[in-house]
């Protein structure tokens, strides 16, 4: 089993893919003066660019959303890939074997098959598509028809049907210069030489890059071999159910406009929603909704997740009541921003749009509740509540449920409506959810040790469910303005400061978040090529990662020099200073000096001392000999 990816395979990938060719496949860019690319950014919606891309420094950043890091995180956020998935995404794209530093040191998989087996699928996609013309294909076009479905439906959603032939697609793509072994482990054929899909329509799997990673298949013959009503790729190098939604290159942009995204179980449910306009729908494929996928969703919502919206569609029976509760017990992100939107007549969104027109589609998201409030009235009909005992049981059962809601603000409001509901005391309620909430929070409860990662992260980057350490400072904070001025001369032309930085220091910065990147700085090697990314590669802070990136690229006032260096350094000192003499002064004031002498002409003492460094820094400032 192959392990971590040596550091400097790392390296030699992020040299070799040009991060404004990567960028430059999904962004159109255009040149914006001192080297730097601009265009309109991939992950929020803007009609003005403010995402720039800065070659010289290997380095990208949106200004109106705040998205910035490397090549490989842009190839993450992009595709919605892990670290290694996109190391192993880029390498395949320059033709590098990488080594890994643990296990037999064995490359997961031969160079370049994953682009081979992303292009085999994309010829795969468009055979499927022109096949659903064919006079075979009439069973799925009447399919397609009788729920509403047109053929400009069908060529946005890239619908395509797979021929009964058994090798139709092994033989085209076979003269396309693929071998076998390629289509095998692309899931596209099987084994013994058969086409994967036989007799099926088709529905392309793609990424958030709009990449073809597999298929998904419903029967329509009634002599088809396989039983199965739905039939999805296997397995392979691009493809994982758990780490795949249907309709997220659609949905992608819109659940980030919105903050919203709303979980369907089919693929014509996804094409309903779409249709009447309820465009952030997605669907898992042949696997239930799980961690991973809440996790990519977190990803694409461009303000605070835990703002966002989940919403989920389940059936009114008892099974869909089933999958409501297995949602809100499997993941702990799943709370008071997670909703459900419940049909009474038990139809799907697709039976919906087809008996209510568009309107029923949206209508149906609209009256979503929240899934802590639908689990919560299923766990109380369990219990006779007309019993002294029955209440009390129902509460008890009911009380993790609110203690789970990560919003105190909404907690109070919460147990009042629990109170109301079983017909209790809300003191009462109340005092069951803070015993819910202290057995939650008991040690024993936590797992023992450190959590064990079981991806190689992006540096800067945190498991995703590590919080922030540092706030993030506001770029228009004029009296923070020298602090940021500093650590982007720094970061951006590190040689025009002698070794000891010009005398700063780290208590010379008042913002946590620039403290901490002039410490990680100040302890970084600057070499002679890529220090910022040395600096963002050593903060473990992803706030701080991420305003390491930001001042790395940020244009500077003035084309900097070794004096203007030296006296952006006395600036910052200077502010320091300032501050001293101010709570000096402050502590003076209130220090009685008849009562306190000893104590008072210490503290004039130093006084006297920070004016004189007061001025001998101004003069520095503005160029002055000390």
């Amino acid at each position: 089993m192959a392990g971590l990816i040596h550091p400097e395979d790392l390296e030699t990938v992020r040299e070799r893919s040009r991060i404004e060719d990567v960028v430059g496949a999904s962004v159109q860019l255009r040149p914006a003066g001192g080297g730097a690319l601009v265009g309109l950014c991939p992950f929020h919606d803007e009609k003005t660019p403010s995402f720039r891309v800065t070659p010289s420094k290997g380095f990208y950043y949106c200004f109106g959303c705040g998205e910035g890091g490397d090549v490989i995180s842009f190839v993450q956020k992009i595709n919605n890939m892990g670290f290694t998935e996109a190391v192993e995404y880029l390498a395949d794209r320059v033709g590098l074997q990488l080594r890994y530093t643990e296990g037999d040191g064995a490359p997961r998989h031969e160079p370049g098959l994953r682009m081979r087996v992303l292009e085999a699928n994309q010829l795969a996609a468009e055979f499927f598509a022109r096949q659903l013309s064919s006079p075979d294909a009439v069973e799925g076009r009447v399919f397609l028809d009788q729920r509403g479905f047109t053929r400009e439906h069908a060529e946005h959603f890239g619908i395509g049907f797979a021929p009964r032939g058994g090798r139709d697609l092994l033989n085209y793509l076979l003269e396309k210069k693929f071998t076998k072994d390629d289509l095998v482990k692309a899931g596209l054929v099987r084994e013994a030489g058969w086409d994967f899909f036989q007799g099926r329509l088709v529905w392309p799997i793609r990424d958030a890059g709009r990449s073809t990673l597999g298929f998904g298949a419903r029967r329509i013959f009634d002599d088809d071999r396989m039983p199965a009503k739905y039939l999805n790729t296997p397995e392979t190098l691009v493809y994982k159910k758990s780490h795949v939604l249907y309709g997220l290159d659609l949905a992608r942009q819109p659940i980030g406009k919105k903050n919203q995204a709303v979980v369907v179980e089919g693929y014509t449910d996804v094409m309903a929603c779409h249709i009447a306009g309820v465009d952030t729908a997605v669907a898992s494929c042949g696997t239930a909704f799980g961690s991973d996928h809440s996790r990519m969703i977190a990803r694409l919502m461009t303000s605070d997740a835990l703002a966002g919206e989940v919403v989920f569609t389940f059936d009114g029976d008892a099974a869909g009541q089933a999958a409501a509760l297995k949602v809100f017990s499997s993941d702990a992100t799943f709370s008071a921003q997670t909703y459900v939107a419940i049909e009474p007549g038990g139809m799907d969104p697709c039976e919906l749009r087809m008996s209510g027109g568009d309107a029923a589609v949206r209508e149906l998201v609209a009256r979503r509740i929240p899934l802590y409030r639908y689990v919560m009235k299923n766990t109380l009909e369990r219990f006779d509540l007309d019993r002294a005992d029955g209440r009390l049981a129902a509460v008890r059962a009911a009380a993790p449920l609110v203690a789970s809601v990560r919003d105190v603000a909404l907690v109070s409001g919460y147990i009042r409506e629990l109170a109301g509901l079983v017909g209790m005391n809300p003191d009462e309620v109340r005092g069951e959810v803070q015993r819910a909430n202290r057995r939650k929070t008991a040690p024993d409860a936590r797992p023992s040790g450190p959590p064990t990662p079981t991806e190689q992260h992006a540096p800067g980057q945190h498991a995703p469910d590590q919080p922030a350490m540092v706030p993030l400072p506001d770029p228009g904070d004029r009296r923070l303005a020298t602090e940021r001025g500093v650590l982007k001369v720094v970061l951006q032309q590190p040689g025009l400061f002698p070794p000891d930085w010009g005398g700063i220091e780290a208590d010379d910065f008042f913002h946590p978040a620039y403290r901490l990147v002039f410490e990680t700085l100040a302890a970084t090697p600057r070499g002679e090529a890529g220090f910022a990314q040395r600096v963002v590669s050593a903060l473990a802070d992803p706030v701080a990662a991420q305003l390491a990136v930001a001042l790395s690229v940020e244009p500077l006032l003035a084309e900097p020099n070794a004096t203007y260096a030296r006296e952006y350094a006395a600036r910052l000192r200077l502010a320091r200073v300032l501050r001293e003499i101010g709570d000096l002064k402050s502590r003076l004031q209130r220090t009685n000096p008849i009562e306190e002498q000893a104590a008072y002409n210490r503290m004039f003492a130093q006084l006297l001392e920070l004016e004189t460094r007061r001025r001998t820094l101004q003069a520095m400032a503005v160029g002055e000999p000390a």
